[in-house]
């Protein structure tokens, strides 16, 4: 052997070298960031599902690192009575692109679908979509259990999951997979309780006289007390933070819309306040109620119940008391009303 073929020979030796103890540091870093000295105890089988309550130390530590800042899009932290959620571990940092059998599937079960990804640089949870580029040590994907539409269906949960496992193992990754069963009979005790607190209030707004009223007038007398037309065809009143606080629609449901204001014509007007939406709904409807004076007052109309009888402080004592009672049923059931859990079951 020449000197010239033993000095590669060498120089080949040390970039192999270097190279395999450049991966160790990197599985050594993304295993301490994502606190992997907790997992190495546990009894996990690579690409199998975590034993139950065997990774309880796990999930305190992505908790923790959920509420941190993130440079990226924050993502909101699932709920586990809301939501059946998986978690897979990966043993090195992946892609979004390596879930690209969940991406083609997402819409496919019938309720919204939210993924997370514990970013491999910085630690933090971000909410996490196909386009992602960063590279992530662990995902969290979460499906919602429950929404207006009712509960998740025995075939779509099973679906959902059995897809999951199925990328679990063809990464190659650890994971948590609960049971189809348990996340079936929560859904519909959460069900039950979504449907008896599920109420909306309608206050209704009637001219007399068999008058009608002008679209254009009703938006005139919204623009006075700060309610803006929205593309679902009804006046919204926006609270502080953006959300929704009541609508006022056409009593028979016709859409209002800029450019056929002038041409409509409505026999009628209901304010309305959707409970589960809206934080303290008792307070909410004492403000409805005012504004529903003034709106009566603007249009030269009466405020006036589903028999078109005129509203007295009885009646709307009662209908209070009637919410009072709703919000105190959600309070109790640990879904505040207005909440972030909320805004989502009652989507």
């Amino acid at each position: 052997m020449s000197e010239f073929q033993l000095v590669l020979l060498i120089i080949g030796a040390i970039v192999v070298a270097a190279v395999y103890l450049y991966g160790l540091w990197q599985q050594w870093r993304y295993r301490r960031s994502l606190g992997r000295e907790y997992s190495e105890s546990l009894p996990v089988a690579a690409g199998k599902p975590l034993e139950a309550g065997a990774d309880e130390a796990l999930d305190e530590r992505l908790a923790q690192d959920a509420g941190q800042a993130s440079s990226q899009e924050p993502c909101v932290s699932p709920d586990d009575k809301a939501d059946y959620v998986v978690t897979l571990y990966f043993k090195f940092p992946l892609t979004a692109q390596a879930l690209d059998g969940f991406w083609q599937r997402r819409f496919d079960y019938g309720k919204p679908v939210q993924a997370c990804g514990c970013n491999a640089a910085s630690g933090n949870w971000e909410r996490l979509v196909q386009e992602s580029s960063a590279s992530y040590s662990a995902v969290r994907i979460a499906l919602l259990l429950v929404d207006r539409s009712g509960a998740i269906s025995d075939t779509r949960l099973n679906d959902f999951r059995e897809l999951l496992g199925e990328i679990g193992r063809k990464l190659d990754a650890d994971m948590t997979l609960p049971l189809a069963d348990a996340a079936i009979e929560r859904a519909r005790e959460l069900d039950k309780f979504c449907s008896e607190v599920d109420q909306m209030i309608a206050l209704n707004i009637l001219p007399g006289g068999g008058r009608e009223l002008f679209g254009s007038e009703v938006a005139q007398a919204m623009q006075q007390i700060g309610m803006s037309l929205q593309a679902d065809g009804t006046f919204h009143q926006i609270g502080e933070g953006g959300a929704t606080l009541f609508t006022l629609g056409a009593a028979d449901g016709t859409p209002f819309q800029h450019h056929t204001l002038d041409q409509m014509r409505v026999g009628g007007l209901s304010l309305l306040l959707d409970i589960p939406r809206v934080g303290e709904p008792v307070r909410r409807f004492d403000e409805m109620t005012l504004l529903g004076m003034e709106i009566a007052t603007l249009l030269r109309a009466t405020l006036v119940d589903d028999q078109r009888v005129a509203l007295g402080k009885a009646a709307l004592a009662q209908i209070r008391a009637q919410v009072e009672a709703v919000e105190a049923r959600m309070l109790a059931g640990d879904v505040a009303p207005g909440g972030a859990q909320a805004l989502r079951l009652f989507s």
